[in-house]
């Protein structure tokens, strides 16, 4: 079993003892996502990088991806898979050529 296999499980066996998984729709899965974001992104307001909370960071953060990884077993993906196509997807979008040390949108390029 990978570790993300691992973890998975661990999330799924949490969720199940709970009876969460009633509320885990893919819609209020995905709004989940943008709160816990959005939670992430508090942690920088009003400050420097360096003086956000890294122990507030950790916690936001995987908020997200638990969030995250609920919704790809809800869909059943492969996580791989889905990760992998988005970066050759991105690749296409944003040639080294065109987009190495731009911020730009594709778009703009």
């Amino acid at each position: 079993m990978s570790d993300l296999e691992q973890v998975i499980e661990e999330l799924i066996r949490f969720r199940n003892e709970r009876d969460w998984e009633q509320f885990h729709n893919s819609k209020d899965l995905a709004i989940a996502i943008s709160i816990e974001a959005n939670e992430l992104l508090e942690q920088f307001l009003w400050k420097k990088e360096e003086g956000a909370d890294r122990e507030r960071i950790k916690e936001e953060l995987a908020d997200v991806f638990l969030f995250g990884l609920l919704l790809v077993h809800k869909h059943g993906f492969d996580l791989k898979e889905i990760l992998l196509e988005k970066i050759r997807i991105n690749a296409e979008k944003y040639p080294v050529s065109k987009s190495k040390g731009s911020a730009k949108k594709y778009d703009q390029l």
